[in-house]
């Protein structure tokens, strides 16, 4: 079955080369978002000797380092993956890992899955290289992130072209998350939702964060030829019109484990010792 392509690989790392030189303004919005996978790893009651850490921006691989993890820190983005100075680091595309099967007890995904095309054969492709019962986590933008942002370039779209183009990246919600996770044969899935609300001065400060942090658009099927300006000016002109720029940033927390024997298991239809109906 062949993958739809929805996304310029080739620009996502050149986004995401771009925003290495903008880290410093992007540090607390991404050690906050750190903070939830790093949290969700802290309840676990076991340890872990060989991690890979992808997209982790110089925050998850010091941070699993410190705790005594041998980590291995990768993106797509050499310049990115390249601010891990002293740590082991490799370029790579998350489409295609370069690991053998059973290589880690622990994977995280940090932010870097929503630009991957098969994102299905991703998720599989880390199960893989997973030992068993071994652990993963992920952070991932989903619905309703810059739904406002979305409506606004649409009609502006529809108004100034007389049709709309795609210039936001689609998000999953949070039951295609849990859906994916069970699709690629993970074991005990989880996937909890968190916000974290930003608000904002100015559309203008918007823009910035999102080239900042290397998420522009990539879509392949984005407009190619040149936005006129009276567009951007429709946008922010629309944006600036909100009492309270708020954009949250919503994101699924993506917990699963590769199967292993060692693992509770569900129960057969007929092997329950107490009915529902006593439940109730």
């Amino acid at each position: 079955m062949s993958v739809p392509i929805l996304f310029n690989r080739q620009l996502v790392r050149l986004h995401r080369d771009r925003a290495v030189s903008h880290m410093q303004e992007m540090q607390d919005v991404v050690e906050r978002c750190a903070d939830q996978l790093l949290g969700r790893l802290d309840d676990v009651q076991r340890s872990f000797a060989n991690a890979l850490e992808i997209g982790g921006r110089g925050i998850i691989g010091p941070a699993l380092q410190a705790r005594g993890i041998n980590t291995i820190s990768a993106d797509l983005s050499h310049k990115l993956v390249a601010i891990n100075q002293g740590k082991s680091c490799v370029c790579m595309d998350e489409e295609m890992l370069p690991f053998a099967a059973e290589s880690f007890d622990l994977v995280i995904a940090h932010f870097n899955l929503h630009w991957v095309n098969d994102l299905p054969g991703a998720l599989m492709q880390i199960r893989n290289i997973l030992r068993p019962d071994g652990l993963f986590l992920a952070a991932v933008p989903i619905l309703p992130t810059l739904s406002l942002l979305r409506t606004i370039m649409t009609e502006a779209e529809i108004e100034h072209y007389g049709g709309a183009s795609p210039r936001i990246s689609p998000f999953p919600d949070l039951r295609a998350c849990a859906e994916l996770m069970q699709r690629a044969g993970f074991a005990l899935p989880v996937v909890d939702k968190e916000k974290l609300d930003l608000v904002y001065r100015s559309a203008a400060a918007l823009f910035r964060d999102l080239r900042f942090s290397g998420e522009t658009n990539a879509l392949v099927e984005g407009k190619k030829n040149l936005t006129h300006h009276s567009f951007w000016v429709h946008c922010l002109e629309k944006l600036e019109q909100q009492d309270e720029l708020a954009v949250p940033l919503h994101f699924a927390v993506l917990t699963g484990w590769a199967p292993d024997v060692s693992q509770p298991q569900p129960l057969k239809p007929g092997q329950f010792s107490m009915s529902l109906e006593n439940v109730f």
